[in-house]
């Protein structure tokens, strides 16, 4: 059966080869997948023919179709404070996310000989994956957000080797999209014996001061009579510390090396270094890995707060979930860089993993881009939330699945704190508090470095049962009015806004009459953009805006959300509705208003200057049409067509006129909406304008990058836009649009930012929302030039030219 197994599989074969003592090979081509196959078929057929060929990073499920009985869940969300089951039919995304599937790859290890020792190393597998090697089941991990590796050493053979990994995804197993497949990172590592252990190596800094800066790097390995030699390098690429030893303390060796004059790392200035670590045996180098790191110190203390690097702070920190939007939960650098561009430019300096472990490629990324991290763990304990979730392999494989997090993690410097659970049910009693205290018992063992949070939603019971007194950082989800209460019963002296705000709005929407709303629902099922529309266990910003600016022992906050993401519609819950209205920027990636609103705060380098709403109201002539602006300026004047409205200054009167400018008796009449920005010696120091546009006339396209580079995976963010012949945007054109690429290229998807749109991502064709939408234009592995052309009905045609190189 096995020899039928190997002889039937007629895939592309990765070769490996041993130039160096350690090889890591990323197996991302060559794939074969195939949807609906159980354990007993994968035992008795083994033609894969007829499978699809894939390359991984893979969601299977992004690619639909939406569809309402996919994860229809009758039920009440407790944590939205329903008493009462009702039917959901948009929770998880509405995508074919549920089932089985197989897929399977063959690598070649021709120059395998014995005493070397082979790794199979899956970054996350969603989910409960089952590894098979040459037919021979190596292992299996429950929890798709973790990574793991299995030692298969005695499984492989010289030659062609054939591995298959099986995934099971359940119903009700999520609260939101949790994607489907190998969509992480799958890689082999070849080795010698005597190596460097998997993620062995642990790098603090518990010294720093100007002149130096004392760098402590544990190593663990396997083998006899071996010598460690390691090598501190700048971003110069300059060796500023080396040192060798042969000193072991069981299977680590502990090495301390100064670092002259070091460069810190933050957020302002994210300074990496290497450490280059070599093993040898005798004269023989047996193994070499190089780990980058950072230079910062951080603390946290009773009523100053958080710190880093000496200097006090509050994190200005967004909550992001890991699906991509269009690319689904697939891992892709190009999106992932996109997304934290974003952010930086709105000033934001932190995120928090929601809620789940973060992609290793993430956490590089705000490593090199300067973002502090708060790297969250489980949604469930013990207790579970819905029906098939962690809660299942709760008591089993915590530990386990907390450890991997650390060892795997634990030397990015922008890791800041570590989150052992979400608004988990378990904070209600004595067992929830020892279940906490178990937790962050875990996380100090593996890193004494960094804090743990827990995000509390339940803030009686958790001053009543002693929860929130065991952790580190008091996490408080929500509830500001209940931060006060929980300061003066919590002993650590500081509250954390670890979720925040839960406003919802969609892009380029606003409705009549503008007023505060909770829950607030409308036959289109969109949201408003004048943000003043949030749910009911939540807030508007302003709330935390005063708690932050008030209170020292409020020590920032993690905005739910940065960026839409797939499933949990709220407040509809229903088809259409399939994404949430949470985010600052749409499931496309573009702004909403109220990424501005932040912007104009956290942003403190570049000036902010942003009106709303659009001014094309065709019927609401002589109505009343309020006009708000986002601005980091104290003051401003309005002009409607030249005539102005009075000057607004940021005030007391009510928790928005202290961080918003708005005009409520503005009467709509088509025309020029310009708003003065005034300095504080009252001289007019910006301006901004919005017009009436005129007939929609032709497609704009603006890429992100106009040069990407040939790898088969990077991608170019192309918005387009729909102007009139004056070149002003026409922001209520909703036109089905095409698109066609060609060179050496390929349309990889496209996202409109619509919660309600059910078109396919990866279509080339696709509604505009609001007057635009994003293509992605994905480069092919040869290097060459890429056209996109768009085209729409009664429009003049789009066309952009991009390079791969």
């Amino acid at each position: 059966m096995k020899r039928q197994f190997l002889l039937s599989i007629s895939i592309l074969i990765t070769t490996i080869t041993f130039a160096q003592p350690r090889s890591v090979t990323e197996l991302s081509t060559g794939w074969k997948f195939a949807k609906g196959i159980n354990d007993q078929a994968y035992q008795t057929e083994f033609n894969d023919k007829n499978w699809q060929t894939v390359s991984v990073p893979h969601d299977w499920a992004i690619y639909g179709p939406f569809n309402k009985n996919t994860d229809k869940q009758v039920v009440a969300i407790l944590q939205n404070g329903e008493q009462e089951a009702t039917e959901k039919t948009g929770r998880t995304g509405a995508l074919p996310f549920i089932g089985q599937g197989w897929y399977r790859n063959s690598f070649d290890l021709s120059d395998f000989k014995p005493g070397k020792k082979v790794v199979i190393l899956f970054e996350g597998a969603m989910s409960e994956p089952k590894v098979y090697v040459n037919g021979r089941k190596v292992g299996e991990w429950n929890y798709g957000y973790n990574y793991f590796y299995f030692d298969i050493t005695n499984d492989i053979k010289a030659g062609k080797n054939v591995l298959a990994v099986n995934l099971t995804n359940l119903g009700q197993s999520s609260r939101w999209y949790p994607g489907a497949g190998l969509y992480r990172k799958v890689s082999l590592i070849v080795k010698n014996q005597e190596s460097i252990d998997q993620w062995g190596t642990f790098i603090t800094t518990p010294h720093i001061s100007s002149d130096f800066a004392k760098v402590s790097i544990k190593t663990r390995v396997s083998g006899a009579n071996l010598q460690l030699r390691t090598f501190i390098v700048n971003a110069a690429g300059d060796t500023v510390a080396h040192d060798r030893t042969q000193t072991r303390f069981g299977k680590e060796f502990d090495q301390n090396l100064s670092v002259p004059r070091p460069q810190l790392w933050s957020p302002e200035s994210p300074y990496l270094y290497k450490a280059v670590t070599r093993l040898y045996q005798g004269s023989e180098l047996k193994d070499e890995t190089t780990t980058r790191f950072g230079i910062r110190e951080i603390s946290f203390k009773p009523e100053s707060g958080f710190s880093l690097n000496g200097k006090v702070r509050k994190f200005k920190g967004v909550c992001l979930h890991h699906d991509l939007g269009p690319l689904g939960a697939a891992v892709n650098i190009a999106a992932l860089r996109r997304q934290l561009q974003i952010l930086k430019d709105m000033g934001c300096d932190a995120v928090r993993s929601s809620h789940n472990m973060p992609s290793l490629e993430q956490l590089e990324l705000c490593d090199e881009m300067g973002f502090m991290f708060l790297a969250e763990t489980f949604d469930e304990w013990a207790k579970p939330k819905v029906k098939n979730g962690y809660a299942r392999f709760f008591n089993t494989d915590a530990e386990k699945d907390v450890v991997n997090l650390v060892h795997a993690t634990r030397n990015h410097p922008s890791i800041v704190m570590w989150s052992s659970g979400n608004e988990v049910p378990d904070q209600n009693g004595s067992e929830g508090a020892k279940r906490a205290k178990w937790l962050q018992d875990i996380f100090h063992r593996e890193d004494p470095t960094r804090p743990v949070t827990v995000g509390m939603d339940q803030v009686k019971a958790t001053m009543a049962s002693g929860f929130g007194s065991v952790l580190d950082v008091p996490g408080l989800n929500y509830r500001t009015h209940l931060y006060e209460d929980a300061y003066k019963q919590f002993p650590q002296g500081f509250i954390l806004g670890s979720e925040t705000a839960s406003t919802v709005s969609s892009r380029g929407v606003y409705k009549f009459p503008v007023v505060k709303g909770i829950n607030k629902t409308y036959p289109d099922q969109q949201s408003s953009s004048y943000d003043l529309e949030y749910c009911s266990w939540s807030n508007l910003p302003e709330d935390d805006f005063i708690l932050q600016d008030t209170k020292p022992w409020v020590i920032g906050e993690f905005v739910w959300t940065g960026f839409d993401y797939l499933g949990e519609p709220t407040p509809y819950n229903k088809l259409p509705s399939r994404s949430s209205y949470f985010g600052m920027v749409d499931l496309a990636g573009i702004p909403k208003d109220r990424y501005y609103l932040y912007r104009s705060r956290w942003n403190t380098t570049d000036n902010t200057l942003h009106i709303l709403p659009h001014w094309n109201w065709p019927g609401r002539e002589g109505q009343t049409t309020p006009v708000f602006v986002y601005t980091n300026f104290d003051s401003a004047e309005l002009f409607i067509n030249g005539k102005s409205m009075g000057v607004r200054k940021k005030n007391d009167s009510s928790p928005q006129s202290r961080y918003r400018l708005m005009w409520m008796d503005v009467k709509y009449e088509p025309g020029t909406v310009k708003v003065v920005a005034y300095d504080k010696n009252g001289k007019a120091a910006a301006e901004q304008s919005v017009v009436t546009p005129g007939k929609p006339h032709r497609l704009v396209l603006e890429p992100d990058r106009t040069q990407i580079s040939a790898d088969g995976k990077d991608i170019s963010f192309v918005t387009v836009s729909v102007v009139d012949e004056k070149g002003n945007p026409c922001p209520t054109v909703n036109e089905q649009l095409s698109f066609k690429v060609s060179g050496s290229g390929k349309f990889r998807a496209a996202c409109n930012g619509d919660a309600t749109s059910l078109e396919q991502f990866h279509l080339p064709t696709m509604k505009l929302f609001s007057g635009k939408l994003v293509v992605l234009v994905q480069a092919d592995t040869k290097p060459g030039d890429i056209k996109l052309t768009v085209e729409g009905k009664g429009l003049k045609e789009g066309e952009v030219k991009l390079v791969s190189k």
